[in-house]
Parts: C-alpha cells; structure tokens; sequence
C-alpha cells in the first residue's frame, strides 16, 4: 500500500505557549508546547521581570517536548526554588540524571 503526502499539507512548526496568571502575589508561567534552546532566552527574561523570583512556578503540564538546553534551564530554575508545577516524569527524571548546569535563569 502506498500512501501519499497531500500535496496541500503544510507542516506547522511547534511553537512554545508562555501565559502568565497570579495567585495572590505569586507568579505562574504555563507553559505548553515544546521548549527548546531558542526559547531559554526569552524564559530568562520573563523570570527576571519578576520582583520575587522565589515565589515564580512553571506549570509544565502542556509541555510535550525539550531539548538539552531546556533540560538545563529548569534543574536551574529548581535549584533556585523555583516550582515545577505536573513536570513530566521524563523531564523530571533527567533533571534529576543530573545536567551540566552551566547557566542560571
């Protein structure tokens, strides 16, 4: 059986989804989508936006997919303090397998 690509597809680019809310004073980032090196960036500059860095959780519970990079923004962001809101259990476990933390958030 073969079967064929339509040639009317297009393939859209999976993009991170950063929305912010609060609950009485402490900030809360969901994120959903994939993160990827691109976006450690901009995730740095939201985190040093806020007034109180300690009170920040990312809600990860969309996120579907991360890179290296990614992996080492957030063990940074956990040993800062700050909150890891229904991290997935892969990224959970290779936070945990220990990256090369060479970049605070």
């Amino acid at each position: 059986m073969l079967c064929l690509w339509p040639s009317n597809c297009t393939i859209v680019s999976v993009m991170l989804k950063i929305r912010r809310s609060e609950d009485n004073g402490h900030a809360i980032f969901a994120l959903s989508g994939r993160i990827e090196e691109r976006h450690v960036p901009e995730l740095h500059e939201l985190l040093d936006a806020e007034t109180k860095p300690t009170e920040v959780t990312l809600d990860l519970t969309e996120v579907k997919l991360v890179d290296r990079e990614a992996i080492r923004f957030l063990a940074a962001c956990k040993a800062r303090g700050i909150d890891l809101k229904d991290c997935p259990s892969y990224i959970r476990r290779w936070i945990e397998q220990g990256s090369d933390i060479s970049h605070e958030p």
